[in-house]
Formats: structure tokens, sequence, C-alpha cells
């Protein structure tokens, strides 16, 4: 570690826990490898978690949060300022609500001075701000590369299927289509002020490099693409997959689970997780409920990358784009049951073992850069 020079990083992640927390796990592995003081600016909802994880990472002398302040709105109250727990129909209202934040952000720039910022997707005029004061920006999305060459292609280039270097990339359905089309046109008119480029304009506003929370071994050729495109380096940053830090109640559970998991046979349990924040309907529920009860197997399911990869399975949709219980329970016992998943979890596990072999390797070049710009910027 370099003792002598302490730079400082203001991180802004977009207002959900599933940004927030690869941010603050970016931190944490930077932290090991250079003497960076890290800022984590959000809004004070936020804040217990962001605390919650300082603490138990014992991170409190180089991680402090900084708090965002968005303008007042009867619709959406101090409590909504995050994604966690929002109602999925005032999303957009977060977004909307969160571009009034710019010139809380540029008061932060102001009076912390930092050496970097490394910003998200849906806030490219922090990298604005922070190059309009001398402070080079980087852009850091939680978010693959196969994600953005599709995105580029479609969106950006505008170009027809038959012509996508990548054609194991596809929509299910015209349901997922429409949803991705929609998030686009709202990004289109009310984030990247009418910017055509909606998919690369943030890589454009990037100092130098660029990072992707991906490993090469899994997206190698995407990146490649990604970076091709919208001419930045990219640096993948791996999964950062968080320790598991647990209180006394999620520890009581833990142990019941890992109790009830050591009576199963190997290989013979499917662990079901949407993750924090997308929000279940009740007929999906209902299907899943019928899907893992048809499969006749083992499962764990938390209710709130990677076929190509030949790591796993694609549930089938029906016509208007709902996972239907048959297809389900023919997916899981795909994987579990019948002989072919037998690769599937052989090449599972080989994924995982690579992506963590090249996970050190690729840090350490992504804080060495970051050290670089940080140098650059004040000679």
């Amino acid at each position: 570690m370099d003792s002598e020079t302490n730079f400082r990083i203001l991180m802004f992640p977009w207002l959900a826990h599933g940004h927030i927390f690869p941010y603050l796990e970016l931190s944490k592995r930077l932290l090991i490898r250079k003497n960076f003081y890290i800022y984590i600016c959000s809004t004070p909802i936020n804040f217990p978690s962001i605390n919650t994880f300082i603490r138990n990472n014992n991170l409190s002398e180089s991680i402090g949060v900084v708090q965002l302040h968005l303008q007042p709105s009867y619709e959406l109250p101090p409590h909504y300022h995050t994604t966690k727990n929002l109602p999925s129909h005032l999303v957009f209202t977060l977004l909307e609500a969160f571009q009034t934040a710019k010139s809380s952000f540029s008061d932060i720039i102001t009076t912390l001075k930092p050496d970097l910022v490394i910003f998200d997707i849906f806030q490219p005029w922090a990298a604005r701000l922070a190059s309009s004061q001398g402070i080079p920006a980087v852009h850091f999305a939680p978010l693959g590369a196969a994600t953005r060459s599709y995105c580029y292609h479609h969106y950006v280039r505008r170009h027809p299927d038959g012509d996508f270097p990548f054609q194991e990339l596809r929509f299910g359905d015209d349901n997922e289509k429409k949803s991705l089309d929609g998030l686009f046109q709202f990004m289109y008119y009310n984030v990247f002020d009418e910017d055509e480029d909606v998919v690369f304009v943030n890589y454009r506003l990037s100092t130098d490099i660029a990072l992707l929370k991906t490993s090469r071994g899994l997206e190698g050729k995407y990146i490649d693409y990604v970076s091709a495109v919208c001419h930045r380096k990219l640096l993948p940053v791996g999964p950062l997959v968080a320790d598991v830090n647990k209180d006394d109640d999620e520890e009581e559970k833990y142990s019941d689970m890992m109790e009830w998991l050591s009576k199963k046979n190997q290989h013979s349990t499917v662990y079901i997780s949407f993750g924090s924040e997308y929000f279940l309907s009740k007929p999906e529920i209902e299907e899943i409920a019928k899907g893992l009860e048809l499969s006749d197997t083992n499962f764990i399911w938390v209710i709130r990358m990677l076929v190509e990869a030949g790591a796993c399975v694609e549930v089938e949709r029906d016509e208007n784009g709902v996972y239907k219980g048959e297809e389900i329970a023919k997916a899981i016992r795909k994987v579990v049951v019948e002989s072919s998943g037998e690769g599937l979890r052989q090449r599972a596990q080989e994924l995982s073992e690579k992506m963590k072999m090249e996970e050190g390797q690729e840090l350490d070049e992504v804080a060495e850069s970051l050290w670089q710009l940080c140098l650059k910027s004040k000679d």
C-alpha cells in the first residue's frame, strides 16, 4: 500500500442497493490495495445500510458518507429516496427526482474537492460537474458487458438482428423488449438530454477508462466489443460478491438452513432469488411455486450472469411473457435431476473458480489505474 499519499475518491452510485453495494464492495477491495479515502454519496434513507457495511467491515477510518439532497416532492417523500421498498410505479418518478440533485452534487464536489469521481448510470451530469472543476471522472455501472453490447447494437446503431455479432443475446419475447424500449425512451428525454447515444454517453464522459462489474473469463469477447465501440479501456472489477455478515437473528436462520441443507444430497437443492428490488406479481409467485412443486426437488426460495456460457438453463415464457410452472419444472429437472445437468454444474463450477482467480489481478489493475489518474490530475 502507498502510505505517503491519501487520494480521495467520491463514489456516486444510483439510489438502489443493487448499485450501492457493488460500489461499497469495490471500495473495500480498493482500500486493500491503495491508500484511498472514499466518500459514498447517497440519500439519508440509504445511510443505515451503508453505515452497517462500513461498521461490519471495520472501514470507519477509510469510508465516509455524504448526504445528497433531492428537491422536496409530495409524491416522493424522503423515505422513498431509494429503490428499496419503492412501489414499482414510482421508479421513473425517483429517476426524475434524482435529476434534481445536480446542484447538491455540485456543492459536494466544491466542498470536498475529491481527486476522483466514480459515477453510475443515471447521472451523466456528475461527470460534467467534476470535469468543470478539473476532477477526473470514471464511469462504473454494476452491469455486465453482454447487456451493453446488445443495447448498443439495437438502440444506438439500430441495426437489424442479423447484423449483430452475438446471436446468443436476444429477447425471450416482445414484452421484454417493450420494457427496455420504455426505459431507453425515458432516459433519452429525462436523463441524457436527448442524446442519441443513451448507451455510451457515460463512457464518453469517463476519463481514459471505465469499469464494469464482470470478469474477462465470463465476458471477455463482450468486453472487447464494448471497449472498441465506445473507445475506452474497459476494466472488469470482478463479480464483487459480498462477504456474509450476519446479525444474531440472521445467524440463527443461517444455522437452521445449513442444518437442513446438510441432510440433503449433493447437487439436489435449488436456490431461488430475484434480488431485493425485484417485485414478483401474485401470478408469477404462484407459477414459480407450481414449478417448484412439479420439479419434485429441494429448494430454498428467497422472496422479496449465462445460457451461452453453458452454466445455466433458460426458462421459456408464454406468449404474455409469463413464466409457467411446467416450464420452470422442466428447467429445474434438466439441471438437478437429468444427466445433462452434470455438465452444466461442472461448467458453472469452472466459471466460478476462474472468476475468483481473475478477480485479484483485475482489481490490482483497477486500483493502479485509478491511482495513476489521481496522480495525473495533480500534475
